[in-house]
């Protein structure tokens, strides 16, 4: 290797195949990298998540130091060198730095203060023409660029909810299919089966081995049941965002499975306080899909628990929904008529956008 210690410092905002390539170019070329991620607070992306996402992308002689960094932006200013050189500093530690590397024009001035050789890695983009500013603008142009991490905490989550055999698995699966027939980006398009009813079919069929008559009546739950769904639910759905479109779909969530605890535990009997576990995995889509019983014939497929409670259940959905402060749309009316409205839903949502902080920018 040709220097002992590198330093890389950036705002990753958020980390893009650009950055990866910095930070690879540089630990190629040192014995130890020390990455400064120093973002002002005012910036929406949490400097954790910024982070984790680069430690996991980069070998272990690669170290991350995260350091909020609010001074003035003025590469004219002496005492604005100063003050950020100054965070820099610190921030990367006593060990003497051999080569600053940067993609931007303010590396040599970087490293010049660092008494550091400067290195300069793709300033024009030519090889990875992606920058902080573009993917902000528009993620989905950049979609490509960006990693697993970023990719899962940007899409736009959707989750279909519903009574039983109201079409929450049709529509979820609908809507997939929609995208990705799209094309480009959207064709890794995905969505996230209910855990709920695999775990419904697992128990039937354990219980089936002692007692072959048995039918899904027979299956018990108890409160942990509830705490593995929604955690295995929610750890689906992450799985799928880091490796799919900008938009995924859900056939069902924590949320719904508060009702259906309810439904299943709380024997009716007054007032139901739903198991720690799982409301604090309940977590906010960034759109729900309530898909209505009235108009969809009952199907019993044999893991279903009855056509009687599909009322009470979709005005549990719609309660709970109207309680929250999420965009929801309760589909009415046949399937065309639904995937109709579902696909405005999203359509709508995918066009508001994505919202980011502005970073302190160069007075």
């Amino acid at each position: 290797m040709r220097w002992g210690h590198g330093l890389v410092v950036g705002k990753f905002y958020p980390p893009h195949a650009g950055h990866h390539q910095l930070i690879d170019a540089a630990a190629a070329a040192c014995e130890r990298v020390t990455v400064v991620v120093a973002p002002s607070s005012r910036e929406s992306v949490p400097l954790e998540l910024r982070l984790r996402w680069l430690r996991e992308a980069h070998p272990a002689h690669v170290r991350f130091v995260g350091v909020y960094d609010d001074h003035p932006v003025d590469y004219a200013d002496p005492a604005a060198w100063e003050a950020h050189t100054a965070v820099f500093r610190e921030a990367a530690g006593t060990d003497r730095v051999d080569a600053v590397f940067s993609s931007e024009a303010y590396g040599a001035e970087l490293a010049r203060r660092f008494g550091a050789q400067a290195v300069t890695v793709d300033q024009e983009r030519i090889r990875t023409p992606v920058s902080g500013t573009a993917v902000r603008a528009d993620p989905v142009a950049h979609w490509h660029l960006l990693g697993p991490g970023v990719r899962g905490w940007l899409t736009r989550r959707v989750i279909v909810v519903g009574a039983e055999s109201t079409g929450t698995t049709t529509m979820a699966r609908a809507l997939a299919r929609h995208y990705r027939t799209r094309g480009g980006v959207w064709a890794r398009t995905r969505w996230v089966p209910e855990f709920g009813r695999e775990l419904t079919a697992r128990k039937l069929a354990a219980l089936r081995l002692t007692r072959p008559g048995a039918v899904v009546e027979d299956v018990t739950w108890d409160r942990d049941d509830f705490v593995t769904v929604a955690a295995e639910q929610n750890a689906a759905e992450d799985r799928a965002a880091r490796d799919g479109s900008p938009i995924l779909f859900g056939d069902t969530d924590a949320l719904a499975t508060t009702i259906w605890e309810e439904r299943y535990l709380s024997g009716g009997a007054g007032a139901w306080t739903p198991s720690p576990g799982v409301t604090d995995r309940v977590r906010a889509p960034d759109l729900y899909l309530l898909t209505h019983h009235e108009g969809v014939p009952f199907v019993d497929d044999g893991l279903r628990d009855g056509e009687a409670i599909r009322a009470w259940m979709t005005g549990r959905f719609t309660g709970e929904l109207a309680a929250r402060d999420v965009p929801s749309k309760v589909l009415t009316g046949c399937y065309a008529a639904r995937l109709r409205a579902a696909v405005a839903a999203c359509d709508d949502l995918l066009a508001r956008g994505w919202s980011f902080a502005p970073p302190l920018s160069h007075s």
